[in-house]
This record gives structure tokens, C-alpha cells and sequence, in this order.
């Protein structure tokens, strides 16, 4: 890069201009390989100037190409097409035919990329495949033309194009073609004698890996992966190995070796993290680790679920020829359908497949032919998805004999589609269209699918573009049909049971039962006890005639895929992200987003509502053409079971003395709450002077317990929300003192069972309010939401009732505002006048807000005063920043500026630079998170001067940012007197910058200092401590999470860190500390110096040992009181021992991890699964026996009780993610809270959560991003 620079200096000055275009180009291209596609396109573009104004037009080939090739890696693609587009024409021009082919291969690149964003440009797809073709065609002509003296060298453009050509192949799921085309490439290598390390070679077993994995071959996909892998580590390809790590994490990810994935995302993060402008790479694999992480704990669900199932059918092999044997049935068929939707969401094939076929036995049993019908649609997709054709097609086809003799047509139509499915994946495209257009005619809200598939054939399978448009006219004439509400109309005039209308009371009750059923027909599966409407009595034998002459009418069908996702919607759109993104989710979304909604109240979650599935950033995407895809299986009929599913109403009943509360006032809620607690209400009546009114307590139930200070909260709010206008016009609120039943004060925490002795429906809640505060601001936004019409929001009036604060102390964070519904407060706030902080974080606010907060502000006659204003987690961008230049109250005003989590880019560069240089007493700044670089950083430095008030900068989780912008901010604010806070965290630390910062240590009195994740290792942090302590600080808090640590270099660590002396908080969190380390630290909290308040030791590999060890140590420590171990016994052995039930379920996880090839699951319909033979126990049927593990755990939780008890001083203790049994935590809980001196000890403890603390305080209520110091 010196030489280079050297050179275009030297051209530069003797103005030789084509040698300056040609190093230009040449620094170009270094920044290009180093991923620094900015910075590498300022210097194409100072190539491209001068090749333009000076040179021959010829000259510009080589700068249009790889200009092109820039905007191509930043996703920038009409751009790419412009200077790609150029480049050909230039070729063309001039004769060249090796610039024609590079600007083929790159046109094709382009375009292949635009087809995989849209999924449905069809041009898109034909430009590539066109280009792609030229290219290949182009690379053979020049490859054996003996004249061309590059003949050579165009070998491996030749590779490359069959290497392009197969990427197309796959993106359109003709895999055979892509296979052909892949293992020719390879072919060719082998016969030319291309290198073994050649990129070439890389490129063909990177997509061999993702094709193979796609095909569920899973030994050939590894193989292939891990030689892309290895090649682009010889050749030292950064980009080319993070994402043979991501294909490899993908491969584990289908297995269900979720471990491995997350391990190996890790490894392409940490790659990633090396290339300068890779930052959307970078943020899809941190997605993908999140989608991991939620898949594994989907699979530990299906697992717990298993055991449940194995238990159910031993008690119904107990209740056969009972009255309760048809009961147990229907439950274990509503947790067979949530087996089947888990293994569905983690892609567990062959235990989909087992419980659908579970699913046919129990469906055979109910003597239900739809239950039956719709198990066979699953079984046949299990099929599908392990690629058995044959299979497929014969359960699709059982299912659509069934259907057809029920008189099912929705069903017949979907079977036909899934048919459709299996022909076209198999290759049968023209039988497929067949399938598909058999479907036309019938039901519309199911002729929409058939449509979307039917376009989707013509288009992409037979390019067959007039056909292609008139079908795309039908689907809009449809849409257009299904917003006037046609379907609701023809789906009136129709009966599935009967083609006479009749007036038989049979007739009649069949109607009747539809219109009662049919918005939850084939929708959210019940609840065990919500049966449905026979006779749970009856034995089984007296209900098989019923079966037959009694089906439900069923007028409407929501699609079973969309449904089943939407079961559990939260979880599956957050599972979804960084999957592959498949036809089937665009096309039943379109469909869905169409649909009418239902008027019945419980249908909340129903079928109209869409599911988002975003795609993975492994390297090609998959779209397969038909809707029944990897988001989509039926989980079978529940016209027989019925589920009350109430919407989740507003906390307080909109009456007050028999007056009905305006609709304005009522708080609005999002979605319905499918949970127990809330289907179950705790409406209690409360009475408040001569005025009484009903709350809801759902809400404040947590663990059983009742939150009684949250119930004051919402009794008050409430209470003056329905006052009468000219009550609550003087803005008095009350200030609950105690409640009280039959004479009883309501204590805090007061469990829920104890609650209910207190009171019943006859006795209502005296509240005794012990004053009235006068609350402005609230009464102002009620008024103002009352002139608007908009609804009240219920959170963000609870925050301005916060007593601890005053009213010039304006919180509202995470009220879940917007643009629109701040309105409201934004008029009130303006009439309020004063105020001191401003805190609006954690929304979804864009720069409209600040635009009107900037009027608010030069509106007000507050001049002077100190003023926070926190905007942290919003949607501001850079221009929202220019709102606070062009206030100048802010100048005089603004100390604290929080904007880190808002998309600011380094466009925000010059707005931070005018904010420093006037905001004079500005001496908190928070950019964290921000999407900035070292051009921003640089700006920052710049504009801080020596007489400035700075004292706190939080510049984390930023990249890239160089070492040498860290110097330069380090080196600036070594000269400022005041300055104590710094925050790195998230950024990488070279030598020169950890110099800098050993002498901003020494210069500064620095407070609190925050290096997490910048992994400066043992060396910095010892070379940092050491001179920290021989200067005049007085650190408060320190983190060194995941610095790189390690256990050898641990004890001189903590040395040092008990000579510093004087922190109070320290976190050493994801460093190896391992049981050496463990020794030491263990020497530091005995140590009587010991000044150390909280303590975070997560992921630091203590083992059951470590842990016990490190509680033991605060016996006689006086100081710590909050101590964090989460996620510290990770190994094999003591999560098995630890969990009981591990070992029962160890075989399971092996079936599922070590799924290959010829695994198939016996297809006969009077097959005896496993679940229903004997089930083992003792040494035989675990990997442990049950006096092994009792007597492990009796030792190690005797142990760690133990040292809970000794440790009295301690507050609060974290011990999540350490696979403790529900008895085991029992156990220790029992521990701490007889334990605790002068206070009640507490526990919160859920999925991946324990911890043990006192009252008053919180464990984990407050984000770290929003603490204040």
C-alpha cells in the first residue's frame, strides 16, 4: 500500500496521467481485497476522473469494471448496472472480447443478485441467465482460441461461468441441472490441473456444500464445505472462508447440532470482523446466531413435550374402555400437533414424520376422518421434506380420498396443490402446472395459491411470458374480489356435508354448527379440559356411527400453514429471520394480506395474518415455487375442540358508577394474550371515596404473586383516566397508601391464592389514599389525546404518574410510540414549558419527532439550566441531528446527549462536530451502536477542544473503526481536565491504541472504564492496570467482558486488580478464567482490601467446582453484593447429571443429530412407533445411572447451599443457563431466603432465568443501556 500510494504521489506530481489512473486503480484493488469498499471506491473514482478528462476511452475498461464490482459487494446494484453496463458497451466498441466476458460474467452477477432480493423479477432472472450464457460462451472461445495469448489465464473464467451458471440453477430448485454443472466445473479442474488451492476450486465446493445440503446429503455436503473452507484459508480469502463458515453452520443447523452452528458463526464473526465495509455480513450472522440460539430452545420445548406425550400414553393405556379414553385422545392429539409444529419450525424431518404418523394412529383411534385426512397431509409432507417423492405423492393421495369422501373440497384443493408441490420439486414441471390448474374453480380463498403457483411455473419454469401476465392480471382481479368480500358471500351458499339444502333438523343443526365453528375451523389448538362438543362420557366404540352421519359443516378454511405459523406467531417470525426465504411465505403472505378478517372477537390470531420470513446470508437463496414449504404444515382439524381465545382487554373496565367511560379513553391493545392468567381474569371492583371501579390483575401476576405496588399504579391511573372532565380539570391524582379487604391490608408480593381467600365477587377493595399530587403534564396529554381523538396510551401515562421523579423529569422510554402516536404528548409537553431530562428511548421514533421537539424547545422561555435529553433505541437518522444544531437553547443547555442505537451513519459526522464545538456544557456523549466509522470518530477528535467540558464519550459497538482514529481521540482527550467515562466496548484495540490508553489512564482520573469485547488480552490488561495504579485514579467500575483472558494469565490479573484497589463494580464476563483462574479470583474476594460491590463472572467456564468455590469465598466478604454466574457449567457431563431429565432424553437427541441419508421411518399404517413400546429404564436405557446423578447432585447443590447461606452480605445472585433441575433450584432458593438477614429474599425464576434476590432489588428490570450513574 506505501509503494502504491509512493507511486501515485510521484505520477501525480511529474503529472504523468495515465500512470496515476493506473496506481489509483492500484490502490483501488488493494482496498477491494481488504473488504474496505469505501475507501476503495474514493480511489476508483479518482482513477475514473482521470481516465475520463485525459486518457483513451479504452483506458476507462479496467476502472468501469471494477467500479461496478465495488457497488456489486456494497449491494448497491442500479449503480453496478450503470458503470457494468458502460463497461460492455466499451468492449464492444473496441473489439476486446476479455473485457466482454468480464463484463458479461458481472452483468450476470448483478442481475442474479437483483432476481434473489425480488424473488419475482422475471426479467431480472432472464438478464442473468443471458449474461451468464455470454459469458460461458465467450470464456470457451477464448480458452481455446491458440491465437489469444491469455488463452491460459481464461481457464478460470471458463470454471467460473459453469460455477455461475449452477448458482442459477439452484436459485430456480433444478438442482439436478446445478449438480451437473457444479461437478463439470470441478471436472474441468481436475483435467486442466487446476492448483488444489485455487479460488476457483473454492467457489465450485462452496456452492457443491450449499446444493448437497439443500439435498440433505449431508456427508458430501460437509466434505465440500470443509475443502471451501480450507482453500480460502491458504489463499487467505477472508470474505470466501466467513462464508464457508456460515454454510457449514447452516448444514449443522439442519441436524439440529445447534452447538456447532453457533460455534461456527462464531468463527465467520469473527472473520467477518476483519473486513472493513462487511457490516451487513456481519449483522446477518449475528441474526443467524439469535435464529440458533431460539431453535435450540425450541428443540429442549419438543423434548420436554416428548416426555409429556410418553407419559399421556401410558395413562391412556390405563384408560382404554374408560369414559376418559376418548378425553386423553384429543389431548395427546393437541400436543402431537405441537410436536409437529416445533419439529417443523427446527426442521427435524424424521420426528415430523414420527409424530405425523403418531398424529394417523390417534386420528384412527377418534374414528375422526379429517382428523385422519389432515394427518396424512402431514405425513406426506414429512415426505416431501425428506425428499421420498413416491411417499409424498401416495399420503397426498390418501389424503385427498378422504377429503373427497367427506366432501371436503378445500381439503381436495389443498392436496392438489401439495401434489403440485412434489411433481415440480421432482422435476415434473409440466404435470405440476397440471396439478395446479386443476385447483381453478374452486374455493377462491385457496384458487389464489393455485394462481401465485401457476405464475410462478409459466414464469420461471417455462418462460412463457405472455402467459405469465394474464395470469398476473387474475390474481389482481381475484384480490380485488377477495377485498369486496365475494368469499364471504359464496362461502354462505356452501355445505361440505350435504348438496341439498334440506330443512331436516339434521340440516339445520349442521348450519348451525358451522356458523358457530367456522371462523375456528383448523385454527388455534385448545386447551386440554375446552373439548369438543360430544359427549366426553361415551366409549369410543358407541361414537364411530356418530363420526360418520354427524361431521360439522365447514363453510371456510384458513390456510393450514399460515395458521399453524401463527400459533405461536411471535416465536416463528423471530425464528424465521435467517432461514432460507421460501416462494411458498411470499406467495400464502399475498394471500393472507388479502383475506377479509373475521368479525369474531376470538379469531385474533387467524389466518389474515401475515408471516414475515426474512433471508440468511448463507450465499444463495431458495425459493421453492409452491406454498407448502418449510413455515407451512397442517396441524390437523379442531372442528371437534374448541378454544375460547379472549383478546387481551384494557386493564380497567370502561364503567365508573354505572357511566359508561368514553371509547377515547380506553386503552388499546396490540394483540390477544394466550395465557392462562389472562383467559382466567382477576376482575376485582375497587372503591375509592363514593367512587368504585373494576381493574384486571392479570397483568400484575408474576410467579404466582401479586405486584401490589404496580396495582396502586394502575388503580390511580385508571381511577383519574375516567373521571368526569370538570373533576379532573384542577390535575389532582391520588397517592395510594394501603388497600384494604374485610380489614385486611393487601401486602406486597401477596401470593395469588392468599389474594383470593381475601376476596370474592361480592367484596370489593377499600383503597386508602393517603394524599393528592397535582400531575399537569398527565392531565394536559389526556386533554390533548380527548382534542385529537387518539387513544390514551396506558404505559406512557404510568411513567408520568412516577411519584420518585418530578414533573420537570419528563420518562417515557419504551412506551411503544411512534411518529403519529406521540402527537398527543408532544402538544402537551408544549404547553408544560419546563423541563429537565427528556427521555423518549426504547420507541419507534423518527426524525419527525425531533423536528417538533426542536419547536418545543425555541418555543420555551427556559434559557439556562442543565437539560438531558436521552434518545437512545430509536429510528433517528443523521438529519435528526441537524434539528438539535439549529435549536440554540441547546447550546446553553444540553449536558447529556444519548443517541447511541439509532441508524446515524457517518453522515452525522459534521452535525457531532457542530454539537461539540457549541454546545459548551455538554459533558456526556453517547454514540454507541450508531453504524458510524473512523471518518466519524476522526470528526469527533477533531472537534473537541482543550477547554472543553467532557467527561463521559461512549463511542461502542461501532464498526469498522481503525486504530489510528482511536489514537486520535485518545491522544485529544488526554488534554481535557474533567474527562472520567470512556466505553470502547465492542471495538477492536490494536498495540498503539492500547499505548494511548495507558496514557489516558495515567493523565485522567478516569471512573469507569468499559473495554468489553475489544479483546486487548491478558498483556493490555495488565499493562493497564499497572499503570492505572501508579497514577491517581480511582476506578469505580471496570469491564474486561471478553477481552480474550485467559486461565494461566489470570492470577497476575486479579494481583493487580486487588493492588488497584477502590472498584466497586467489575465484569470479566466470556474470558477462559477455567479453575486456575477460579483459584485466583477466589484469593481476591477473600482478600480483606476487597472493595468490590457487583461482580460479573458469565461464560467464564468455572465448572459446578468453580462455582461452588467462588460462593464460598464470600463468607467473610463484607463488600460484594451482586454476583452474576450464568452460563458457567457447559460441559457434557455436568449438564447431564445436572438436569434430570438429560439422561431420559439423550437417546432422542441422538436420533434427531444423527439424522443421515437412508433414514426413513417404516410406512405401514398399523406400525408401532417407538413411543408405544416398553419404555426402559436403569443403566441400560441412559447414559447414567439415576444413583450416579442423585448422588452427584446431593453432593454439588448440598454444597452450593451451603455456601449461600454462609454468604449473607449478598443481594442479589445469578445462576441462569447453568441446566439446574426445577429441584435443584428449589433447593438453593430455600437457601438464600432463610439466609438473608433483615430482609425477604425473592426469586425470579423462567425459561433460562434464576436468580435469587432481596426486596428493593431488581434483578433484571432495568436495560444496561438505559442505567444511570
Amino acid at each position: 500500500m506505501r509503494e502504491a500510494k509512493r507511486g501515485y504521489k510521484e505520477a501525480a506530481r511529474v503529472g504523468n496521467r495515465e500512470e496515476e489512473a493506473r496506481w489509483a486503480n492500484e490502490i483501488g484493488d488493494i482496498h477491494k481485497r481488504r473488504g474496505e469498499y469505501i475507501e476503495a471506491l474514493r480511489w476508483l473514482r479518482i482513477d475514473y476522473e482521470i481516465s475520463s478528462k485525459h486518457l483513451p476511452q479504452k483506458q476507462l475498461l479496467p476502472t468501469c469494471q471494477s467500479i461496478g464490482e465495488v457497488y456489486l459487494r456494497l449491494n448497491r446494484l442500479k449503480e453496478a448496472l450503470v458503470y457494468q453496463k458502460k463497461h460492455l458497451q466499451l468492449a464492444k466498441d473496441s473489439d476486446d472480447l476479455i473485457e466482454q466476458q468480464r463484463a458479461s460474467t458481472q452483468l450476470g452477477r448483478t442481475y442474479h443478485e437483483i432476481f434473489t432480493e425480488t424473488e419475482s423479477d422475471h426479467n431480472a432472472m432472464r438478464n442473468a441467465k443471458k449474461y451468464f450464457k455470454s459469458a460461458m460462451k465467450l470464456a470457451r472461445t477464448l480458452k481455446e482460441n491458440p491465437t489469444c495469448m491469455k488463452s491460459g489465464f481464461f481457464l478460470k473464467e471458463f470454471i467460473d461461468a459453469h460455477n455461475n451458471i449452477g448458482m442459477l440453477e439452484m436459485d430456480l430448485d433444478n438442482y439436478e441441472g446445478a449438480e451437473k454443472m457444479l461437478l463439470q466445473g470441478l471436472k474441468i479442474c481436475n483435467e486442466e490441473e487446476v492448483g488444489e488451492y485455487d479460488d476457483a476450486r473454492s467457489r465450485l465446493h462452496h456452492n457443491l456444500g450449499y446444493l448437497y445440503t439443500e439435498l440433505r446429503e449431508w456427508g458430501k455436503a460437509r466434505e465440500h464445505i470443509e475443502k471451501d473452507i480450507l482453500i480460502c484459508k491458504k489463499i487467505g480469502h477472508l470474505q470466501g472462508e466467513a462464508k464457508g463458515f456460515i454454510n457449514l453452520a447452516e448444514l449443522h443447523h439442519r441436524v439440529q447440532k445447534h452447538g456447532d452452528a453457533i460455534r461456527c458463526y462464531e468463527t465467520a464473526l469473527d472473520t467477518a470482523r476483519h473486513l472493513e465495509d462487511e457490516d451487513a455480513l456481519v449483522n446477518q450472522i449475528n441474526r443467524n446466531i439469535e435464529t440458533v440460539k431460539k431453535a435450540s430452545k425450541v428443540l429442549e420445548e419438543l423434548k420436554k413435550d416428548e416426555q409429556k406425550l410418553k407419559r399421556l400414553m401410558r395413562i391412556i393405556c390405563d384408560a382404554r374402555g374408560t369414559a376418559n379414553e376418548r378425553k386423553h385422545l384429543l389431548e395427546q392429539n393437541i400436543l402431537l400437533d405441537g410436536l409437529i409444529e416445533k419439529a417443523c419450525m427446527i426442521f427435524a424431518w424424521p420426528k415430523h414424520l414420527e409424530f405425523a404418523k403418531r398424529k394417523k394412529n390417534v386420528a384412527s383411534e377418534l374414528c375422526d376422518k379429517e382428523k385422519l385426512s389432515d394427518s396424512y397431509l402431514v405425513i406426506g409432507e414429512s415426505y416431501l421434506k425428506l425428499r421420498n417423492f413416491c411417499k409424498a405423492r401416495k399420503w397426498y393421495m390418501k389424503s385427498w380420498n378422504v377429503y373427497r369422501s367427506i366432501g371436503d373440497l378445500e381439503g381436495q384443493a389443498l392436496v392438489k396443490i401439495n401434489i403440485g408441490q412434489v411433481l415440480d420439486t421432482s422435476g415434473d414441471w409440466i404435470s405440476a402446472l397440471e396439478a395446479f390448474e386443476e385447483v381453478q374453480g374452486k374455493l377462491l380463498s385457496v384458487q389464489m395459491t393455485a394462481l401465485d403457483n401457476m405464475h410462478y411455473s409459466h414464469m420461471i419454469r417455462f418462460d412463457n411470458v405472455d402467459e405469465a401476465r394474464k395470469l398476473q392480471l387474475d390474481i389482481q382481479n381475484l384480490k380485488s374480489l377477495l377485498k369486496e368480500g365475494v368469499l364471504n358471500d359464496q362461502h354462505s351458499d356452501y355445505c361440505s356435508e350435504t348438496e341439498t339444502g334440506g330443512n331436516s333438523p339434521e340440516s339445520n343443526c349442521h348450519i348451525s354448527a358451522s356458523q358457530t365453528s367456522s371462523d375456528s375451523s383448523r385454527s388455534i389448538p385448545s386447551l386440554p379440559g375446552h373439548v369438543e362438543e360430544f359427549d366426553e362420557d361415551a366409549p369410543l366404540a358407541s361414537l364411530v356411527c356418530l363420526s360418520k352421519n354427524s361431521r360439522k359443516t365447514k363453510t371456510s378454511r384458513s390456510d393450514p400453514h399460515v395458521v399453524r405459523a401463527n400459533i405461536t406467531s411471535g416465536i416463528v417470525q423471530d425464528f424465521s429471520r435467517g432461514l432460507k426465504n421460501l416462494w411458498c411465505g411470499l406467495n400464502i403472505n399475498k394471500q393472507s394480506q388479502d383475506l377479509p378478517q373475521s368479525s369474531d372477537s376470538r379469531d385474533i390470531l387467524s389466518a389474515s395474518m401475515p408471516i414475515h420470513i426474512e433471508e440468511s446470508i448463507c450465499s444463495f437463496k431458495c425459493k421453492s415455487p409452491i406454498f407448502v414449504a418449510d413455515n407451512g404444515v397442517d396441524v390437523g382439524s379442531l372442528s371437534d375442540v374448541g378454544v375460547p381465545i379472549a383478546s387481551k382487554s384494557a386493564p380497567s373496565e370502561s364503567m365508573l358508577n354505572g357511566y359508561p367511560v368514553p371509547v377515547r379513553f380506553q386503552q388499546s391493545q396490540d394483540c390477544a394474550c394466550f395465557d392462562p392468567l389472562v383467559n382466567n381474569h382477576h376482575k376485582i371492583k375497587f372503591k375509592l371515596g363514593h367512587d368504585t371501579l373494576c381493574v384486571d390483575l392479570s397483568p400484575f401476576i408474576e410467579d404466582d404473586k401479586l405486584n401490589i405496588e404496580l396495582v396502586k399504579v394502575e388503580v390511580a391511573c385508571s381511577y383519574f383516566l375516567q373521571l368526569l372532565e370538570q373533576k379532573r380539570s384542577k390535575g389532582l391524582l391520588p397517592v395510594i397508601g394501603c388497600m384494604k379487604t374485610s380489614g385486611t391490608v393487601l401486602c406486597s408480593s401477596e401470593p395469588v391464592v392468599d389474594f383470593e381467600h381475601h376476596v370474592n365477587e361480592d367484596v370489593m377493595i377499600e383503597v386508602v389514599v393517603d394524599e393528592w399530587v397535582p400531575k399537569r403534564l398527565m392531565k394536559s396529554y389526556i386533554d390533548s389525546c380527548e382534542k385529537l381523538s387518539e387513544p390514551v396510551n396506558m404505559h406512557l401515562l404510568k411513567k408520568l404518574y412516577n411519584l420518585e421523579v418530578s414533573e420537570d423529569e419528563v420518562i417515557i422510554s419504551d412506551c411503544g410510540l411512534q411518529d403519529v402516536s406521540i402527537s398527543p404528548f408532544l402538544n402537551a409537553l408544549q404547553a408544560h414549558k419546563t423541563l429537565a431530562v427528556l427521555d423518549i428511548s426504547h420507541n419507534s421514533l423518527g426524525n419527525e419527532t425531533i423536528e417538533k421537539i426542536q419547536q418545543i424547545f425555541n418555543s420555551s422561555n427556559q434559557k439556562y439550566g442543565g437539560l438531558t435529553l436521552d434518545l437512545h433505541c430509536n429510528r433517528f437518522g443523521p438529519t435528526a441531528l441537524f434539528q438539535i444544531c439549529e435549536c440554540s437553547v441547546l447550546y446553553a443547555r444540553l449536558e447529556v446527549l444519548n443517541l447511541s442505537g439509532n441508524r446515524l451513519t457517518d453522515s452525522c459526522s459534521s452535525y457531532l462536530s457542530a454539537i461539540l464545538e457549541n454546545c459548551k456544557v455538554l459533558f456526556s456523549l453517547n454514540i454507541e451502536q450508531c453504524s458510524i466509522t473512523s471518518r466519524t470518530i476522526e470528526r469527533v477528535a477533531a472537534a473537541i477542544s482543550f477547554d472543553s467540558v467532557l467527561s463521559h464519550l461512549s463511542i461502542g459497538k461501532n464498526n469498522p473503526i481503525s486504530g489510528n482514529a482511536i489514537v486520535s481521540l485518545l491522544t485529544k482527550l488526554q488534554s481535557l481536565k474533567r474527562f472520567s467515562e470512556l466505553s470502547l466496548s465492542g471495538i477492536r484495540i490494536n498495540k498503539p491504541a492500547i499505548n494511548s490508553l495507558c496514557q489516558l489512564a495515567q493523565s485522567s482520573s478516569l471512573t469507569v472504564l468499559k473495554l468489553g469485547g475489544t479483546y486487548i488480552g491478558s498483556d493490555g490488561v495488565i499493562k493497564l492496570n499497572e499503570t492505572v495504579g501508579t497514577g491517581l485514579q480511582e476506578l469505580v467500575r471496570l469491564d474486561l467482558s471478553y477481552c480474550g483472558l485467559k486461565s494461566h494469565d489470570f492470577p497476575r490479573v486479579c494481583q493487580n486488580l486487588i493492588l488497584l484497589g477502590g472498584i466497586l463494580e467489575l465484569n470479566i464476563a466470556g474470558n477462559s478464567i477455567g479453575q486456575e483462574g477460579c483459584n485466583a479470583l477466589r484469593s481476591a474476594l477473600i482478600d480483606p482490601g476487597c472493595s468490590l460491590k457487583s461482580l460479573i463472572l458469565e461464560n467464564c467456564q468455572l465448572g459446578l467446582e468453580g462455582i461452588i468455590r467462588i460462593i464460598q469465598a464470600l463468607a467473610d466478604n463484607e463488600s460484594l453484593e451482586e454476583l452474576r454466574l450464568a452460563e458457567n457449567t457447559n460441559s457434557f457431563k455436568e449438564t447431564t447429571l445436572l438436569n434430570s431429565d438429560a439422561v431420559e432424553t439423550t437417546n432422542a437427541i441422538c436420533e434427531v443429530n444423527n439424522e443421515n441419508d437412508g433414514l426413513e421411518v417404516a410406512d405401514s399404517e398399523d406400525e408401532t412407533t417407538r413411543e408405544e413400546r416398553p419404555i426402559l429404564s436403569g443403566p441400560d436405557a441412559s447414559c447414567a445411572s439415576s444413583c450416579q446423578r442423585n448422588s452427584f447432585m446431593d453432593r454439588h447443590i448440598q454444597d452450593i447451599c451451603e455456601a449461600i447461606i454462609s454468604s449473607r452480605n449478598l443481594q442479589l445472585l445469578d445462576l441462569s443457563r447453568n441446566k439446574f433441575s426445577e429441584e435443584a433450584i428449589d433447593t438453593m432458593y430455600a437457601a438464600w431466603s432463610s439466609s438473608r438477614c433483615d430482609v425477604k429474599g425473592s426469586k425470579h425464576v423462567g425459561k433460562d432465568v434464576v436468580h435469587f434476590f432481596v426486596d428493593g432489588s431488581n434483578c433484571c428490570a432495568k436495560k444496561p443501556c438505559c442505567r444511570r450513574d
